[in-house]
């Protein structure tokens, strides 16, 4: 019986967030208006965003043995997320995320990924080996060791599960992965990044060739889309925050999907949101252009609150949201 919409395998993290006048150049001190508490860790943030939206919602990662790893178990308790698959490293502290907002929702992070480094893959084939059977869908993201990573794709491939792979950050091991045939969710730059290490990039798009803040092209990131879909065997997913989403399927056909009307207070956790709706989606029998679709309305609306999970959606907010655009 399938009880569980969605399993993550991630890390979970405690944000500590300044909003700043702008974002600081490299040797520049820029002094905002206070710092702010978030709960943070891209798996966890999709777990809440899947739940927020309806999901029934189990998490499998580790935080430390302090007060800040029993609040941030708290808050995804809160949120109705199942927390029986975290382990409680004796070794190390909570995973923290540095946050700096800039005025126009745009940021800068840097992790210590703390006890996140302590998910093992003996340990996540122990949870996944009960949770899986009485799952719809698996999403496992890559702030975690390249081990734990591999044993969740495997899993999912040997019980059957439609795996969502967020390659954020993007490890090596994925490359290692591309033929178990994950649905892949990159954002641009990790999607040039990932053709570029699986060798299917071509020297017109490869993300050296482009200035560091030039915006990767759409033409380019679909190129590389196209490839690594190829190596997958399966659609791939890419979001380009402002300019909405690309879906490529195993075919080479490219498919844009125009982004939402949102008002942006904060874009941290926006990636975050797509992937948890897009999983509970998957997992309740949507077909993926639907899917995408949702977690593209849940993404817009996630940006106007504050920290990762301030604004997303609840299943009421997103229904509501779904049908205005829908007219």
């Amino acid at each position: 019986m399938k009880d569980i919409d969605v399993v993550v395998v991630g890390a979970v993290n405690v944000d500590m967030v300044v909003n700043a006048p702008r974002l600081p150049a490299p040797g520049e001190t820029v002094v905002g208006r206070g710092v702010e508490r978030h709960g943070g860790g891209k798996g966890a943030n999709a777990a809440v965003a899947a739940a927020r939206a309806g999901g029934a919602v189990c998490y499998v990662g580790a935080v430390g043995d302090d007060d800040t790893g029993r609040q941030a178990l708290r808050d995804l308790q809160d949120d109705g997320v199942d927390t029986s698959g975290v382990e409680v490293s004796a070794s190390a502290p909570t995973g923290v995320a540095l946050i700096v907002v800039g005025p126009g929702g745009e940021n800068q992070i840097a992790v210590g990924a703390g006890a996140n480094d302590d998910v093992t893959a003996e340990a996540v084939l122990a949870q996944l080996g009960r949770l899986l059977p009485r799952a719809g869908c698996l999403l496992v993201s890559t702030e975690i060791p390249a081990a734990a990573v591999a044993a969740a794709v495997h899993a999912a491939r040997a019980a059957g599960v439609p795996c969502i792979l967020n390659p954020a950050p993007v490890l090596p091991v994925v490359v290692d992965l591309l033929g178990l045939g994950p649905l892949l969710t990159p954002n641009a730059g990790e999607c040039l990044a990932l053709a570029e290490q699986a060798g299917v990039t071509s020297q017109e798009v490869a993300p050296g060739d482009a200035p560091p803040d030039e915006v990767p092209s759409l033409s380019s990131v679909g190129e590389a889309a196209r490839a690594l879909a190829e190596l997958t065997g399966s659609e791939l997913v890419v979001t380009l925050g402002a300019d909405g989403v690309l879906v490529v399927d195993p075919a080479g056909t490219v498919t844009h999907v125009q982004p939402r009307p949102a008002t942006v207070r904060d874009t941290t956790g926006a990636g975050d949101t797509f992937n948890g709706v897009l999983a509970l989606a998957l997992a309740r029998g949507e077909p993926l252009d639907a899917a995408v679709r949702l977690a593209n309305v849940a993404a817009s609306l996630s940006v106007g609150g504050d920290g990762a999970r301030g604004g997303m959606p609840t299943a009421d907010e997103l229904t509501t949201e779904a049908a205005v655009h829908a007219r």
